[in-house]
């Protein structure tokens, strides 16, 4: 009787959290019952310190997502005119075509492409354009994440579970649920923790690091990488098992250089975005900037060239952005004299991403050159990138 009072309790408010408290404690019911909508399970007798800890933490899940949701809300007013997935390439209108009937489903999806080609962004447009919408969009770099915080990341932890767990904490799983979990970095992700994703995707289940209970999430995934991933399988870095729990659809996002006149269109997009950001009168690109934006072969991509625009029109000292203000050539810099009227956030900005664009796109080369940790340089990068 219980269990199908949970049920119709969940079918009447879907985001009321139910906790059940009962005399009869095995892993069989508790399993069952968090199937059918708990968001935890109690033994009696009980401990007044566990249920209200158990409380707390339920409260603020509910705040957590609550605040997500206004953040989507916000987002989605946004996304479109800001988002810069604007084109008018054929190969891309085809690749958002296929991408749209996708994202009408349910299935994972995994987006591939060169570094700043702008996975991030597909995966938020997927979430936008699916039945989820109305859900949470929870990105997780997992290039920024120090090995040893994955699952706890991921899945959450209990006080105690480890030194630095003074309270516990909700896993990105958890904040996703109803939603999309988009895992950014893909395959960065070590072999154990892998193996721990793995289980998570087949179960539909998650245990927070130093708890053995059971919770149930209703997550849809959607991943990305740079990197060859099938080229990893081969090499024993990846698992194929797991590979084909994420690849259900692949999207493959082309370069910068395969998408023709899109770079001009792009460039405008940032340029307008840019001389708001930062209240300056221009009145747009010379003849000669357009031309060597057209020949320009951007190893970063999209996300280059919208620190090549930012950067012109942060430095640009006419009406108009010159050939010069984009500063193209290979191993160019600003003089220090420019560098002089940025502000720091400005400054690391445009060393960040000018070191990325330097090492045409390598993360880890570009972290190198700026001699950060690669965690240290993604959380920068995703501070800064488009």
């Amino acid at each position: 009787e219980g269990l199908e009072l949970l049920s119709r309790l969940r079918s009447l408010d879907p985001n009321r959290p139910l906790i059940v408290l009962t005399g009869w404690g095995t892993a069989s019911l508790a399993v069952e019952a968090m199937k059918r909508g708990a968001q935890d399970f109690l033994e009696k007798p009980w401990d007044n310190a566990r249920v209200l800890t158990v409380l707390r933490n339920q409260l603020a899940l509910i705040q957590a997502r609550e605040a997500c949701q206004r953040l989507v809300a916000e987002n989605r007013s946004l996304v479109e005119p800001s988002s810069g997935l604007v084109t008018r390439s054929e190969n891309m209108k085809e690749i958002f075509r296929g991408a749209e009937r996708v994202a009408a489903s349910n299935a994972a999806v995994l987006i591939t492409g060169e570094s700043g080609t702008g996975k991030g962004l597909l995966a938020r447009w997927v979430h936008e354009h699916s039945p989820r919408a109305g859900g949470t969009f929870i990105r997780v770099n997992l290039g920024g994440l120090v090995e040893s915080l994955i699952e706890s990341e991921l899945f959450g932890h209990v006080r105690g579970a480890f030194t630095d767990a003074r309270s516990e904490r909700i896993g990105r799983f958890e904040l996703a649920h109803q939603g999309t979990l988009f895992l950014d970095e893909i395959a960065n992700l070590s072999l154990t923790s892998q193996a721990s994703l793995l289980h998570v995707l087949e179960e539909g289940v998650v245990e927070r690091v130093g708890s053995s209970k059971p919770v149930v999430t209703d997550v849809r995934i959607v991943s990305a990488t740079n990197a060859d991933i099938r080229a990893n399988i081969r090499d024993g870095k990846f698992r194929a098992d797991l590979f084909y729990r994420l690849n259900t659809v692949e999207i493959h996002l082309p370069p910068l250089r395969e998408r023709g006149e899109d770079v001009v269109l792009l460039a405008n997009h940032y340029f307008a975005e840019a001389i708001h950001r930062h209240g300056k009168s221009l009145s747009g690109f010379s003849p000669s900037a357009l031309q060597a934006l057209r020949q320009y072969d951007w190893p970063g991509n999209v996300r280059e060239l919208a620190h090549v625009i930012e950067r012109a029109v942060l430095l640009a000292g006419g009406g108009h952005i010159e050939l010069a203000d984009l500063r193209l050539a290979s191993g160019a810099a600003a003089p220090s004299r420019e560098i002089d009227t940025l502000t720091l956030e400005q400054a690391e900005r445009y060393l960040v991403l000018r070191a990325l664009e330097q090492c045409q796109g390598d993360a880890d080369s570009a972290a190198r050159k700026l001699g950060v940790s690669r965690s240290a340089f993604y959380r920068r990068l995703s501070k800064y990138r488009p």
